[in-house]
């Protein structure tokens, strides 16, 4: 390999990519090609990026795997960052594959990485849990440790497990501060800042407060009964029931914990369940019917009653009722979640990553842009929605429920 580009390989990776250019930025050769590509990546202009890392694999040719191996994951990672969820994940396995084969352990190791952040965005914790299992760190880069522990920390916030996030993210810090890049100590920043805004709202006996992810960990460890209207479920230390198919049953559900001690009048139960402003028998008996579904589901955490006025729900082993919303109580609250990153979103890429129809997608996208809360660009498949990240804003810790299906 010339100087040249050792000099610009040096430069990209302690975050240089203008230092990189200047090397690099006349030549057409396929280190070169992968060189320009990746500084343009680091640089923002990330469809200049994706041609030319195409480019390189092109013209590296068969012989050399390994170098066409290491564009694919850039090419991987550039997808994620400009979140084209529909890039084929099993392009990436095989580069990550040909990488370990051939004993880049380095490159290999970024693979890895950016296969789990893709799990971590969508939401399948357990996958990413699995794939860095027995991981060890220790002997990579500064700045591939940083990026390993930020995706220890982000599996560890969503699960809601605050001591090990906390844990990871000052490891990840440390790594930055050796690795001297700024923008993945802005990055490593930015993410501890998922310790210190509020996750989600308590509501009990008629007040309510936000509460930090610690303050979640510790209320759901309390021995409360919580209906988590962040994940539509009913749990307390020993079960969690899943309402999160049922929606009509989770409204009477928090309807009859924000109630409790006292009871919940069925015209309230009326109207949050069936949205019902004038009940007649026939809404009456398909109350008493949804109560009684509600009250098998419940069976093993708590009884609900009739009284005078309506429903009261009585927890078997709790203490305690209490309610824990979103940070805002918003109608399409998932979808905002993920625009507030900052990035922009193609509807197919939230479709994929909220697990609801495409159609449905749309729907909701509308219905904010209608009321000035998003905003779009471009037209046909490359049409991409985005917000500015303000405080208030949802949470993706704590994802809601599944969008309504068509």
């Amino acid at each position: 390999m010339d100087s040249l580009i050792t000099a610009a390989a040096h430069a990209l990776a302690t975050g240089d990519p203008l230092g990189a250019l200047k090397r690099v930025a006349l030549r057409d050769d396929p280190p070169a090609l992968a060189l320009r590509g990746i500084a343009m990546a680091q640089l923002g202009d990330l469809v200049r990026a994706k041609a030319l890392l195409k480019s390189a694999a092109r013209a590296f040719g068969r012989k050399e795997a390994v170098a066409r191996a290491r564009c694919v994951v850039a090419e991987a990672e550039i997808a994620l960052v400009s979140r084209d969820l529909t890039w084929p994940a099993k392009a990436l396995d095989a580069a990550r594959a040909t990488l370990e084969a051939h004993g880049d352990r380095v490159n290999a190791a970024h693979a890895l990485n950016v296969e789990v952040r893709r799990l971590l965005l969508i939401g399948r914790l357990d996958e990413a849990e699995r794939m860095l299992a027995g991981f060890d760190p220790s002997p990579l880069p500064p700045a591939l440790r940083a990026a390993h522990e930020l995706a220890v920390a982000g599996i560890a916030a969503r699960r809601v497990q605050t001591q090990a996030a906390r844990a990871a993210l000052t490891r990840a810090a440390e790594a930055a501060r050796v690795a001297d890049i700024p923008a993945l100590t802005a990055e490593v920043e930015s993410a501890s800042l998922v310790l210190k805004t509020p996750a989600a709202r308590l509501i009990a006996q008629g007040k309510e407060r936000p509460l930090l992810l610690e303050e979640v960990e510790a209320l759901l460890s309390s021995g409360a009964l919580v209906v988590d209207a962040c994940r539509n479920v009913v749990r307390d230390e020993r079960l969690t029931v899943s309402l999160a198919t049922r929606p009509i049953l989770f409204a009477l559900a928090r309807a009859l914990a924000e109630a409790w001690p006292g009871d919940a009048p069925r015209s309230t139960l009326l109207s949050r369940a069936f949205r019902a402003k004038h009940a007649d028998e026939s809404h009456r008996a398909r109350l008493r019917v949804e109560i009684g579904r509600l009250r098998a589901e419940l069976r093993a955490l708590a009884d609900i009653s009739a009284t005078n006025r309506g429903f009261a729900l009585a927890p078997r082993h709790a203490r305690e009722v209490v309610v824990l919303a979103p940070p805002v109580e918003e109608r399409h609250a998932a979808v905002l979640a993920f625009l507030a990153d900052g990035e922009s979103w193609s509807s197919s890429a939230l479709a994929i990553a909220l697990g609801a129809s495409p159609r449905t997608v749309q729907r909701a996208l509308d219905s904010l842009a209608a009321a000035g809360k998003v905003q779009s660009f471009g037209r046909g498949p490359a049409r991409r929605w985005m917000t500015p990240p303000l405080t208030g804003f949802p949470t993706i810790l704590l994802l809601p429920g599944p969008l309504p299906s068509d």
